[in-house]
């Protein structure tokens, strides 16, 4: 059966491909709502009409909002007017992927909608989904009634999530199996009495129904599924072991679906549980040491799955886990279903949520984090098979250490200069890794500048783009930047410096020699704070057997113009950082520098008019260009006068080949892409 379920999932995902049966250019869609969230005066839904899409409108006014949220309903027929969108893949290396993650859940387009119409023919399963969404939605604590009785993520802040991520903890707030124990415990409590094949019926209903309102979560069908078939096994007098109804579960969920494989939810629950079941005869001892037990065989086998998407671990989170399972899942979860049956308990439910908050921001405060950079989905299996070899011979926790210590170790072998241009929209953002990593220099953090609007529109959801900035840095094993070097003061270059500093050990940060902005000096209180040093007027900065020269000494009148213009030269291959510096500033550096046959010029200004001279380009000659460029960004960059002036040339774009990575080695000189 393993053998028949490997090579069935592989020929269903990876051998045959699956297209959209839109052409692409459809401009309007009618199909049944599966799911949706307003968030702010952002409408996201999942619509079904010939295949699922994924749409998103924004609403327009306060009395709109009002409108939806009393019309929108799980089973309407809407019908949207739009434009259809392909997903993108992943432009920074080693981070999510948007496009795989929803084409394995055969989703190939997303619609933008600009208007809509909403049609009434639900059935009763939807209208009963549709009211229980919509209790939880109208509720005090909404967020986490959402969240820990429906399984739905849409109202918890970004910032509440990211504390129980960095705890290891989030898959509390995700329905699971544990959901799952707790509701079995109620229904076999009410329905004792029954003769146990009326009782098996009525649990099995209802928990289907339960997976039907949590849109069939992998990891709540892990569990139902389980206690189906491990109900049928005992009534039945199969004499199948916990393991064994495991692996039919797991067999039955694939063979209805082959890509639940790639699901998350699935691949946790399914490897904990199997590592709990095959170290059950090892679970003895007290109730505390017992839930310790667990709590480290749960660690162990999520290790190899963490390690390989986050790239890091947080040993803590086996103390973190040993609080937070029995108060989430035995307190804070049934005081939620039974608040979302009778809100006069929300009090009780606030207390605890209360407490809750300060017991995650406790474990985030006395979190340890191990950096393990980014190793190939092989050596992530061999770590969990010699977990399950571990339990009869502990020699293979030496063999588990040194895999573990030679993925730590590997960057260090790499003796290449890497230069990577991250595509991180309309901004600069540059990584400059010298060889055996004995040095980080980042030049730049990009930054989306964020505009105030009314407090109806505003959305709780908040991204970082640095935050794949730094998952890419974790991947490539580095936990610290030597120096933060920041052109200029304006936002699409500096906008994210902080969350930056906040989340990965950088050691110096040097400013242009203009006098500090706003933005600056907010960044230099966090800096002061965290006692980093920080740096103006620095001519020559020397790295790992290199020196990168700052040419710009002037002061000009404007920001744009006082960039920090940098320039080194990598076994004779010339690179030139412009900034966002205009034609007067480079009409000065060929005056005061011999700047002839430049091999990688970043281009100033994102390719704006203001930049790039023909007679500048001509006299440095780039063999490459690069134009750090947001896609279909407001200001038209880059320009059309630029591009003719760079003509003749190779030119690289972030908004058409993503990131830009350099290799360079000696006589070696290698470029990627990591293309949209």
């Amino acid at each position: 059966m393993f053998i028949f379920l490997v090579i069935y999932v592989f020929i269903a995902t990876k051998i045959i491909q699956y297209d959209s049966i839109y052409n692409g250019d459809e401009s309007s869609i009618t199909g049944s709502i599966i799911s949706y969230s307003i968030n702010g005066n952002k409408l996201k839904m999942n619509i079904k009409d010939k295949e699922e899409v994924i749409a998103t409108y924004y609403i327009k006014t306060e009395e709109e909002l009002v409108y939806l949220k009393e019309n929108i309903e799980i089973g309407k027929t809407i019908t949207l007017n739009g434009t259809l969108n392909k997903p993108l893949n992943n432009t920074i290396p080693n981070t999510f992927n948007y496009k795989k993650y929803l084409y394995n859940n055969k989703i190939y387009y997303l619609f933008d909608a600009n208007s809509y119409d909403i049609e009434n023919d639900n059935n009763l399963l939807e209208k009963a989904k549709d009211y229980l969404i919509k209790r939880a939605y109208n509720s005090k604590n909404n967020e986490y009634l959402l969240v820990l009785v429906l399984g739905d993520k849409a109202l918890i802040s970004s910032d509440e999530y990211n504390v129980y991520q960095n705890n290891g903890t989030s898959h509390l707030l995700a329905v699971s199996g544990t959901h799952i124990t707790v509701i079995l415990l109620v229904l076999s409590f009410f329905l004792k009495k029954l003769k146990e094949i009326p009782k098996l019926i009525i649990i099995s209903l209802i928990l289907l129904f339960f997976a039907f309102i949590t849109n069939n979560a992998p990891a709540v069908n892990r569990a139902i599924y389980f206690f189906i078939i491990n109900r049928i096994n005992k009534l039945g007098n199969l004499k199948l072991s916990n393991i064994q109804v495991l692996f039919i579960t797991a067999f039955i969920l694939l063979l209805l679906d082959p890509f639940t494989i790639y699901d998350l939810g699935f691949i946790y629950s399914f490897c904990i549980s199997l590592g709990i079941m095959f170290y059950s005869d090892k679970l003895n001892g007290n109730l505390f040491i017992a839930t310790l037990k667990v709590s480290i065989i749960a660690f162990l086998f999520s290790l190899p799955i963490s390690s390989y998407i986050n790239y890091e671990i947080n040993i803590s989170s086996i103390l973190i886990n040993l609080i937070f399972v029995p108060w989430i899942s035995y307190v804070v979860f049934p005081i939620a279903i039974i608040t979302f049956i009778f809100p006069l308990f929300n009090p009780i439910l606030s207390i605890l949520l209360s407490i809750t908050n300060v017991l995650n921001n406790i474990g985030e405060f006395i979190s340890i984090f191990i950096n393990i950079p980014k190793m190939p989905l092989v050596v992530a299996i061999i770590l969990f098979i010699l977990f399950l070899l571990m339990k009869n011979n502990k020699k293979y926790l030496y063999i588990i250490l040194i895999i573990l210590g030679l993925i730590k170790l590997s960057p260090l072998i790499n003796s290449s200069y890497e230069v990577y241009f991250l595509d991180i929209n309309q901004g600069d953002s540059i990584v400059v890794i010298t060889p055996h990593k004995k040095d980080v220099v980042m030049i730049d953090t990009g930054g989306k500048i964020t505009y105030e609007v009314d407090a109806w529109k505003k959305s709780n959801k908040t991204y970082n783009l640095s935050d794949n900035t730094i998952k890419f840095l974790k991947s490539k094993g580095i936990t610290t930047i030597d120096y933060l070097i920041t052109t200029h003061g304006d936002y699409d270059h500096i906008g994210e410096a902080i969350n930056i500093v906040n989340k990965i050990k950088v050691k110096n940060v040097i400013f242009n020699n203009d006098s500090y902005n706003d933005l600056e000096l907010e960044l230099i209180n966090v800096l002061d704070d965290k006692d980093i040093k920080y740096y103006q007027n620095i001519k020559t900065l020397n790295i790992t057997n290199n020196t990168i020269y700052f040419l710009n000494d002037n002061l000009y009148d404007n920001e744009n113009d006082n960039s920090n213009i940098l320039y080194f030269s990598i076994y004779n291959k010339k690179f030139l950082f412009m900034g966002d510096a205009s034609i007067d500033v480079e009409e000065d550096l060929i005056k005061k520098y011999n700047l002839e046959n430049i091999t990688v010029l970043k281009v100033g200004h994102h390719g704006s008019k203001t930049s790039s001279s023909k007679n500048f380009i001509d006299y440095i000659n780039p063999l490459l260009s690069i134009i750090s460029v947001g896609r279909n960004n407001r200001y038209n960059h880059p320009n059309m006068e630029v591009l003719d002036n760079l003509s003749n040339r190779m030119i690289y774009r972030t908004d058409m080949d993503g990131t830009i990575k350099f290799s360079i080695k000696k006589n070696k000189f290698k470029i990627n892409t990591y293309k949209p």
